[in-house]
């Protein structure tokens, strides 16, 4: 009886580990196979000249990529950078001050924004925020400009990332022990100083990693941005300049490019960009996490 018990628990043991190494194999797989679709590119332009040219005319095969890199970094970080203080905020509220009736009526709201499809807020941004930008925002800044540019992508992408990130705060605010709460409140600490220096505190690992799941949702994104981003090929250079991330590029050209093989491999090469740069980004945000578990926890 022992003997069959440590052989179920062994079998269970060893059937984990293969699916685990299933998991970790596919993300290679995925890198390889956009690689191997891309290796054609590289036998006209080398690696460097692909990721710093701008020049992109797809018929003279000159393929440069500068441009919707930038874009999608344009796109992406002003996005984080406008969401990110509001839901913080909104996730410290609703954990700490927020009456339960107000909760009631939010976290409805928030699952509606989360389960959305990504082309209704593509219809709205193209309907209200690019009419918002174009004749309310741009004057202000003495710009001209249609409203399709990366301050309306922005816009609509970070009131995408908004419901996400308001969710996994929350979830790790209420994860933290309310002794530490009410011992910081018994030391004298008001409510604001026990949010700051005990929730706040103990929550930024958690945090940086709702961060980084954010901006990795946020850097694949593609119909809401592409519905509302312009497509322009030119290096962007101000918020009110069009521009075309990656994943845009890849949406709007694929089905025109299918028949030329090269140009194929060009959208595989933007693909596979896309894929390093998240890679390396959630290398890295694990790597300084890591860090600051050991420091701050």
């Amino acid at each position: 009886m022992l003997n069959h018990r440590l052989i179920k628990d062994k079998t269970a043991q060893a059937v984990m580990y293969i699916f685990t190494c299933v998991a970790i194999l596919m993300v290679f797989a995925v890198g390889y196979g956009l690689y191997r679709e891309s290796a054609p590119l590289f036998k006209i332009s080398s690696v460097w000249d692909l990721t710093s040219s701008n020049e992109w005319k797809p018929l003279s095969q000159q393929f440069g990529f500068a441009s919707f890199i930038m874009g999608t970094i344009w796109v992406t970080t002003l996005a984080i950078a406008w969401v990110l203080p509001i839901s913080l905020m909104t996730a410290v509220y609703l954990t700490e001050y927020a009456h339960s009736r107000v909760k009631r009526y939010v976290f409805p709201a928030l699952d509606i924004l989360a389960g959305l499809p990504s082309v209704i807020y593509g219809v709205w941004g193209a309907l209200l925020i690019v009419p918002w930008v174009a004749n309310k925002i741009a004057p202000l800044f003495d710009v001209t400009t249609t409203g399709y540019n990366i301050l309306s992508a922005s816009i609509v992408l970070g009131v995408m990332c908004l419901p996400l990130l308001v969710s996994l705060f929350i979830e790790i605010f209420s994860s933290i022990p309310s002794d530490l709460r009410e011992a910081s409140l018994a030391l004298g600490a008001t409510r604001w100083q026990t949010t700051k220096k005990v929730v706040l505190r103990k929550s930024l690992p958690g945090i940086i990693a709702s961060v980084v799941l954010a901006v990795s949702r946020a850097l694949g994104e593609t119909i809401a941005v592409l519905m509302v981003v312009g497509g322009g090929v030119n290096m962007p250079h101000s918020p009110f300049d069009s521009a075309n991330p990656l994943p845009a590029l890849i949406a709007s050209y694929f089905s025109e490019m299918m028949s030329l093989p090269i140009c194929m491999s060009a959208l595989m090469f933007a693909a596979l960009v896309l894929f390093v740069v998240v890679f390396v980004f959630n290398l890295v945000s694990r790597i300084v996490l890591y860090r600051i578990e050991k420091t701050f926890v």
